[in-house]
Formats: C-alpha cells, sequence, structure tokens
C-alpha cells in the first residue's frame, strides 16, 4: 500500500510552504513519525515526522515551494514486511537504529521518554528564542549537564537536561517559541555509554542507496539558521563547505563564510569601465540582532509613540557632594568595603523627592492611575548584550552603604549575563547616568510602564554666579524625561528643583528636610 504524504495545515494566514531539506534520502526506510524533512514557512522552520513505517518515495525537491495539501512525498508502508523492505532498512540505516546499537553494548534503555518544554521564566515573558544547542542530536547527556541556551527579552538562561540519556533535538537554534513549546526528548537510560558509544555519530548519518562514494544526502545543505545568515550576506550555500554531520552547513559554517569567495567565480565576460581609485578597505559585516537587542528597540519606539514625553532640565552644582565625598570616601570605604559613589547620593535625592511628589513615581494602568508609596528605583546598566535595567527593591529605607552595596552586585551580574527575571522586573523610577560615557546632555526615553527616568550627566568645570561673584564650580545637567498624561510641568519641574536642592546641600538628606 502506498501513503501520500501531504503538506498539512500550518496556520490560518499560510497557503504555501518551501521544502527546507530532505532529512531521508528517496528509496529510505523510515520509521513511523521519525522526521523525515524540514518545511519552512515566512514564519517558521517545522519539522516533517513520517505518518507510517515504509520505503520513503519523495515527489518534491528541496527548495520548491509547495502549496498547502500538495503530495510531497509517498511511504510504501507494504515494505514494512517484505523481503525488500527488511533489505532496505538493512541497506541504508538510519541514525536512530545505529545509535540505540552503539549505546545498548554499554547502557540500557529504560523505554521511557523524558519530553523537555520551555518553563515559565516570568509573567510578562511569552516567548523565548533557542539561541544554541550545547549537545547535538543523538548525544548522550548527563542529568542537569548543560545542553542548551535560550533567550528570552530580558536574560540568557542555560538548559539543563532533566534525565539521562540520548538527546533527541526537537527545536532548531533561532526557533521562537512560546511557554511551554516542546524543545528536546531525551531517551532515558540507566548507566553510561562507553567514549565510543557517546562520540558523534557521523556513520549514523542515512547515505543514498546505490552511490558508489556513499556520499550524504545532507552535504551542501544548510540548516534553517546557517540559510538566513547566508541569504543575508548574499551567499550561496553551494559555496560554503559544510564541517556538520554529513557535510551539513551549519549556522557557524554560515557565519565563517565571506562573500569574496563566490566573487572569484563569477568573472564578467567583458571590460568593466574604470571606477574611482579606492585607498584602503572597505569591508563590511553584518550581523543578526539578538532577542534582546530586538525587544529594547520596539520598546522604545513604543514608548516614544505611545507616551505624551517631554524633558525638563536643570543643573547642579555638585562641589558640597565632591567636597564630601573627598573628605569621608576613605573611612567609608575602610567601614563598609564599598566606595561611596555618586549614585547613592542621586537615589536618596530622588526617593525623598517621589515621596512629596507622587505623580512622578506613579504609573498608567488602562483608564487607572497606580500610585506606589514605595521607591523600587531602576538602575540603568549598559552591557556588551545590550542595556538592563536592574531594581533596586524599596530604596527609599535603604542608607548609602546599602544602596552603593546593592548597585555593585546588581551592575556585576549584569554585566556576566547573570540577572534573573525577578531582579529586572518592576520599578518604579529609573536612573540612567550617560555622563560615565562623556555625555553632556540628552533627553532618555521612560522605561514603560514608568513615567519618568533622571538622565544624569558628565560633571563639567564652568563659571557660576556665586553671591554676586563669578567662580567655577564643578557642574552638572540632569533631565527629567516624563509621561505628561499623568505628570503636569509644575509637578515635574518641582520634583527636579527638589532633587537639585538636596544634591546641593547633602545635609538635607541625612535630616530629611
Amino acid at each position: 500500500m502506498s501513503l501520500e504524504i501531504k503538506i498539512p495545515e500550518v496556520g490560518e494566514s499560510i497557503t504555501e510552504v518551501v521544502i527546507g531539506a530532505w532529512l531521508k534520502g528517496d528509496g529510505d526506510y523510515v520509521e513511523q513519525d521519525e522526521i523525515i524533512a524540514e518545511i519552512e514557512t515566512d514564519k517558521a522552520t517545522q519539522e516533517f515526522p513520517a505518518e507510517a513505517s515504509g520505503i520513503l518515495k519523495i515527489k518534491v525537491q528541496e527548495g520548491e515551494t509547495v502549496e498547502v495539501g500538495s503530495v510531497i512525498a509517498e511511504i510504501d508502508t507494504d515494505a514494512k514486511s517484505s523481503g525488500n523492505g527488511a533489505a532496505s532498512k538493512e541497506e541504508t540505516p538510519s541514525a536512530k537504529p545505529v545509535k540505540e546499537e552503539q549505546s545498548a553494548s554499554t547502557a540500557k534503555k529504560t523505554g521511557e521518554i523524558k519530553e523537555m518544554h520551555v518553563s515559565e521564566l516570568g509573567e510578562s515573558i511569552t516567548e523565548v528564542t533557542l539561541a544554541s544547542w550545547f549537545k547535538q542530536d543523538g548525544d548522550f547527556v548527563e542529568l542537569d549537564e548543560t545542553i542548551a541556551e535560550i533567550e528570552s527579552d530580558k536574560a540568557t538562561f542555560e538548559l539543563p537536561a532533566e534525565a539521562n540519556g540520548i538527546l533527541r533535538t526537537v527545536a532548531k537554534e533561532g526557533d521562537t517559541l512560546e511557554i511551554g513549546a516542546l524543545l528536546c526528548k531525551i531517551e532515558v537510560m540507566e548507566g553510561k555509554p562507553a567514549e565510543k558509544a557517546t562520540a558523534k555519530a557521523s556513520s549514523a548519518e542515512p547515505v543514498k542507496a546505490g552511490g558508489d562514494d556513499q556520499t550524504s544526502y545532507a552535504a551542501g545543505h544548510p540548516s534553517p539558521a546557517a540559510a538566513k545568515i547566508l541569504d543575508e550576506k548574499g551567499i550561496s550555500s553551494q559555496d560554503v563547505k559544510g564541517t556538520g554531520v554529513g557535510g551539513r552547513v551549519t549556522k557557524e559554517d554560515a557565519e565563517r563564510a565571506q562573500k569574496a569567495e563566490q566573487s572569484a567565480k563569477t568573472q564578467p565576460s567583458a571590460q568593466p569601465e574604470a571606477s574611482p581609485a579606492v585607498y584602503g578597505e572597505r569591508n563590511e559585516r553584518r550581523e543578526k540582532m539578538s532577542n534582546l537587542r530586538k525587544t529594547i528597540s520596539r520598546r522604545l519606539v513604543s514608548v516614544k509613540n505611545e507616551t505624551a514625553m517631554l524633558t525638563t532640565f536643570n543643573e547642579v552644582d555638585m562641589k558640597p557632594i565632591m567636597d564630601l565625598r573627598k573628605k569621608y570616601k576613605d573611612q567609608f570605604k575602610e567601614k563598609y568595603g564599598v566606595g561611596l559613589g555618586f549614585m547613592s547620593f542621586f537615589t536618596k535625592a530622588c526617593c525623598q523627592a517621589l515621596k512629596e511628589w507622587p505623580a512622578v513615581n506613579a504609573s498608567i494602568d488602562g483608564e487607572e492611575l497606580v500610585y506606589h508609596d514605595y521607591c523600587d528605583i531602576s538602575i540603568a546598566v549598559s552591557t556588551p548584550r545590550g542595556l538592563v535595567v536592574p531594581v533596586i527593591r524599596n530604596a527609599e529605607n535603604m542608607n548609602f552603604q546599602g544602596i552603593e552595596s546593592e548597585i555593585i552586585r546588581l551592575a556585576g551580574k549584569a554585566r556576566d549575563g547573570k540577572l534573573s527575571i525577578e531582579e529586572m522586573s518592576g520599578g518604579t523610577f529609573t536612573i540612567t547616568n550617560g555622563g560615565v560615557f562623556g555625555s553632556m546632555l540628552s533627553t532618555p526615553i521612560i522605561n514603560a510602564p514608568q513615567s519618568a527616568i533622571l538622565g544624569m550627566h558628565n560633571i563639567v568645570e564652568r563659571p557660576v554666579a556665586i553671591n554676586g561673584q563669578v567662580e567655577i564650580r564643578p557642574i552638572m545637567y540632569v533631565a527629567l524625561s516624563y509621561d505628561h498624561r499623568i505628570i503636569d510641568g509644575r509637578e515635574s519641574v518641582s520634583f527636579l528643583v527638589r532633587v537639585k536642592e538636596l544634591l546641593e546641600d547633602p545635609t538635607r538628606l541625612m535630616l530629611g528636610v
């Protein structure tokens, strides 16, 4: 009996798909539910399982675009019990039986299949991106061994194995997955295979029947992630040497590929016109935006479009604080083990001003205004992966030593990529310090759903009038961006003036007046 394999419905708005890659060759014996192909839509790449066991007959070639419902292959189900079917199974073994034979000699399968799904990572996170697999399909993994890395819009997480056994990957690198989606399966095993059994089984890849050189059908074909990178670079996969299993072009191969590899193959037949002389190299490179960077971009644009954002400015004479730090910083460091920085002064001043002007510490939720009687101060931290904003909880109840210690702890975890979702969630007001990079003045963008953000800048000696005399003072410009829907001009200006008063007379911070 011949069973027709058709493209199923893959979404309401999707009418056609592309055959990305055949993972089994024409004439191969396939098992029911074994992955035989990858199909690509304009939204995602999906694995295509066999609907029955038998001999595969391919009708549509890789790269072809077919409509939903089209026949792409047939499976001869009678071959499962016939002599020919058994012979085909022996001549062109799939990766799965070979893997089992290798590992059976040193470890015992329990028959249990452990499914691993994307777990809950936080209230506001609904999807993640599979950044990379540390283990390959068919590898032996141990309980709690890190097998993959997943990215959310806030942080990167390591994925530990939930059992000992053989890994069967389901999701691909670069896939965007919803919470609860299936990532992989583990064929649970008792014991640990010998070193040979755990090696990458390149020999377990299926081969084409009848070929003298036994060339793998995967040779020269890119993975979905590699194909996207090559498309962006304008490079053909045929011009890239694959280092993956069976010669498959991996994501790493695509990232290393240079367009110069194919430029020499396409020489123009006619002599080109003389072009202007170019002195020096003119190299370019493209990098895919990380999930964090895309989320930051989307949110910043959203804030600009959905809030009535204004910015008010003022200047602060930093001499009183600088004199105080100079006098006590050594004693402070010796007693508490942390330095006395400017951030603790600004945090304390903002907390006091927020209590006096609660609208600046509020937020909008639908048609309601939410006022907070606590100050969760978000501190913007620049990291190699992008800007993150960890939160100091109940900063209004902390002293200078407590604030400085918490800032150091959170900033260190941010730069190491170890911040938890809880440490970045919430926040009622944000402080950002562009002055550390030399910024003189800026208009910071609100950190939604908050309603205001304070921008610090560099300290520059400027001539100012003090009691009728011109003096040189260390001056910092400060900026308060705020949502005019909830904060009026009187409140925003008064808040910033209050912060200025507290900073220019640090004694007020100590006394709370």
